[in-house]
């Protein structure tokens, strides 16, 4: 018995599979031929359309009325540095309590030589045993005043202070002499305290540091390290480490005021440029320069403000002394990349 049921295939069917077989072919084809760089030549045209509309462009008759000016960025090297943060000291609670030891000492050295005087008069049996005893111990008492007060300035301002006030005793006859430094400190000598992060120590206290006044009203002052507090902070285990400097009247700052601390620390210097003061904007929380590249083209470029010079700010990336800034009328140019009229929200250092 014949069991097979499959369709008998006649040349008639087997041209109609053919031609369905053709046309699937013909369909499939043209999408797998675009391949993945055809892909990216197609969208090249939208990207390159992209990066030809970024920056602004200014006419040379514009940019004359704007009164632009260019320069290059001047190279320059930057020691790597721990940025932290401080205050001016106000010294009067310091004099204060200098005077206090003044007054301290010159009790002590009256009580000192009546006390020489009751040995003296000791030696001769010229003197009562209870007006020796009271002697001496007027002489005690004084000496334990003031090194209390001595003890009180050593644990608020450091070893260094203390010992700028001299002995607590001094031969007899000899004048106590006003420390320099201290009297510095009424009108010349400026004195900072600024706070390392927890866990860093200073390991070379011969450091200098470049302090610049949180509300940029100064120029920057260099200081030098002139002594690290003998306490942590009990509560943030913080290091104090005061430092120095000249305080000329052009760049005082003021009791009280914050500032930061840029300390060098030891490493290989970095290559750079500085970017002048005026060519940086501030606008939507950041800083930007404009870069010229092409005869009236300009581009905004962001740059870091957290490496301050004097006169600009340092910046290790994204520029080079080939570029030309705009350092005179960069506010203008933003407005303009901003809106086509009226002025906006940069702010110029």
């Amino acid at each position: 018995m014949n069991m097979n049921f499959y369709p008998a295939v006649t040349p008639k069917t087997l041209r109609a599979l053919s031609f369905l077989l053709v046309a699937l072919v013909a369909l499939v084809l043209p999408g797998c031929s675009k391949t993945d760089s055809d892909k990216s030549a197609a969208d090249a045209p939208e990207k390159v359309e992209a990066k030809a509309k970024a920056g602004v462009t200014l006419e040379a008759e514009t940019q004359k009325r704007l009164g632009l000016k260019l320069e290059s960025p001047v190279p320059a090297q930057w020691q790597p540095t721990m940025k932290v943060y401080g205050q001016v000291l106000d010294p009067s609670p310091l004099l204060d309590q200098a005077l206090e030891l003044d007054r301290a000492e010159i009790a002590l050295d009256s009580s000192r030589r009546e006390w020489e005087r009751a040995k003296q008069l000791q030696a001769g049996n010229n003197i009562s045993g209870r007006a020796y005893q009271e002697a001496e111990s007027a002489y005690a008492q004084n000496r334990a005043a003031a090194e209390a007060v001595r003890f009180k300035i050593q644990t608020g301002w450091g070893r260094k202070i203390a010992a700028r006030l001299g002995p607590i005793e001094v031969l007899p006859g000899t004048e106590r002499q006003p420390d320099p430094f201290l009297e510095g400190l009424r009108s010349a000598t400026v004195l900072i305290r600024v706070d390392l992060p927890a866990g860093e120590r200073l390991e070379n206290q011969a450091q200098t540091a470049r302090i610049v006044s949180l509300s940029e009203t100064t120029a920057p002052v260099t200081a030098v390290c002139f002594d690290l507090l003998p306490a942590l902070d009990a509560q943030t285990q913080q290091q104090g480490v005061l430092f120095t400097a000249d305080q000329p009247a052009r760049s005082r700052l003021t009791p009280g005021e914050a500032v930061t601390a840029f300390i060098r620390t030891p490493g290989e210097p970095i290559g750079g440029v500085v970017v002048p003061a005026s060519a940086i904007l501030r606008h939507e929380g950041a800083g930007w320069v404009y870069v010229q590249t092409d005869t009236n083209r300009f581009m905004r470029a962001a740059i870091p403000l957290d490496r301050s010079l004097e006169g600009g700010w340092f910046v290790a990336e994204a520029l080079s002394a080939t570029n030309r800034l705009v350092v005179v009328g960069a506010q203008s140019v933003l407005s303009a990349e901003l809106s086509a009229g009226g002025f906006s929200t940069g702010q110029r250092d």
